[in-house]
């Protein structure tokens, strides 16, 4: 499906955020690993989301889906092998934390993992290390590092080193599965720990499962190392926040252009690192207003370019370089190398694409220099939601984009069409 942006004058309305698609994989996997029924309230049904439902469902839990909850009927850590393959389809969140969990699994059994040709294309090769340390058998079985991912049962448990700069969806994954290991297990991250809220968001939700750890970064620079004992997640009753990284488009339809528009269920004490979107608009020159569970946007549409290291919240990398395309002046994006392995090497497919539309771009190894002033044309989406929906807002304000392969912003916000048409019109 390709789609062609129509220019809008102003965005208004009072909507409601989707639910936040990180926090409802780590639900219902914890769900999953739970003991007895656990009710999960307002989840994200996506594509992505859907993956790890189930993917957990092939694992032994039970899940029963309602519009506005979820019921799970967890395994107790009694993890069952499949008697087919797992297709994750686009899911390295799916990938990433189940390639831990089925190794709870009996010994005797194996487990394999593929994907769509994206995802078989990410690295997994720290992950399988630091498993291996743990006692696990798993192995990439073309042996370079990639899916399909074979994992035999058996998660003995003891230390493991892993890097911190990689992807913090290996640490999140280790961490997961640990209390259903037969020893302790201690994860210690050596280097420069990046989106780690992301990880602060897993440990958030084994929290409410009644998990216990042990957090140290003993005052050593660029080292910290998590402590887990053995023990059972216990099923629980949790309501899904609302999904800031989605509504960074939102967010950012209504900073450029003429706007009111409030936007209910994000939480102002979200540890969610996409939050830093509030900041960013700021500084661009939009003006916000925040409650505890809401926040409220008004904008002229005219912006200021920005100079932003976005680290800890590298999903904002498309909003931010739309944003920056769109302003008044040269803005620069720095610390989103691990960007690069997301669906798509994401900082040069973006610099590829507004050049596409005649953005002057320099493209750096952790992030863009962007000039703004677009001239308008056709971009290739590379089958990456977070580029639909990015260059979506940019045609909102500018007119002229087509973008081609557009339904995958399935992955992450089923109802952004619909959303985006009732806040224009």
């Amino acid at each position: 499906m390709d789609i062609e942006v129509e220019k809008k004058e102003e965005i208004k309305g009072d909507i409601k955020a989707p639910p936040s698609k990180s926090y409802t994989h780590r639900a219902f996997i914890a769900a999953t690993l739970a003991e007895g029924e656990s009710i999960l309230k307002d989840p994200l049904y996506s594509e992505d989301t859907i993956a790890s439902l189930e993917s957990c469902e092939k694992l032994g839990a039970l899940f029963q889906r309602y519009d506005d909850k979820c019921i799970v009927q967890g395994t107790a850590g009694y993890i069952k092998t499949p008697s087919d393959i797992i297709n994750v389809k686009n899911s390295g969140t799916t990938l990433r934390i189940l390639s831990s969990i089925a190794a709870i699994a009996p010994k005797a059994n194996y487990t394999i993992f593929t994907g769509d040709e994206s995802l078989r294309k990410r690295p997994m090769q720290h992950l399988i290390d630091a498993l291996t340390n743990l006692g696990v058998n798993i192995h990439s079985s073309q042996t370079n590092g990639k899916p399909p991912i074979i994992i035999k049962g058996g998660l003995s448990g003891g230390q493991t080193n892993i890097k911190g700069d990689v992807s913090s969806q290996f640490i999140s994954s280790i961490i997961m599965a640990a209390p259903y290991a037969k020893t302790p297990v201690t994860l210690n991250v050596n280097g420069t720990f990046i989106s780690k809220p992301y990880v602060n968001m897993t440990l958030d939700i084994i929290r409410k499962f009644n998990i216990k750890y042990e957090y140290d970064t003993t005052n050593k620079p660029e080292y910290s190392s998590y402590y887990i004992e053995p023990q059972k997640y216990e099923s629980t009753e949790y309501t899904i926040e609302g999904d800031y990284s989605s509504a960074s488009y939102i967010l950012a339809a209504a900073t450029v252009l003429p706007s009111k528009i409030t936007i209910r269920n994000l939480y102002k004490k979200s540890i969610q690192g996409d939050k830093q979107i509030i900041n960013i608009i700021q500084k661009m020159g939009a003006k916000v207003t925040t409650t505890d569970t809401s926040v409220t946007i008004e904008s002229t549409g005219n912006t200021k370019p920005i100079d932003i290291n976005l680290k800890n919240a590298p999903d904002l990398l498309p909003t931010v370089a739309i944003l920056a395309a769109q302003a008044e002046g040269t803005s620069h994006i720095t610390g989103v190398e691990h960007a690069r392995y997301k669906e798509t090497d994401r900082v040069h497919n973006m610099a590829c694409e507004l050049e596409n539309i005649g953005v002057k771009v320099t493209e750096k190894q952790d992030g863009l220099i962007i000039k703004g002033g677009i001239t308008g044309g056709t971009i290739d989406s590379h089958n990456d939601h977070r580029f639909v929906m990015a260059f979506y807002v940019l045609g909102l304000k500018t007119g002229n984009i087509k973008i081609k392969n557009a339904s995958c912003y399935n992955i992450s916000f089923p109802n952004f069409l619909e959303i985006m048409k009732e806040i224009t019109n």
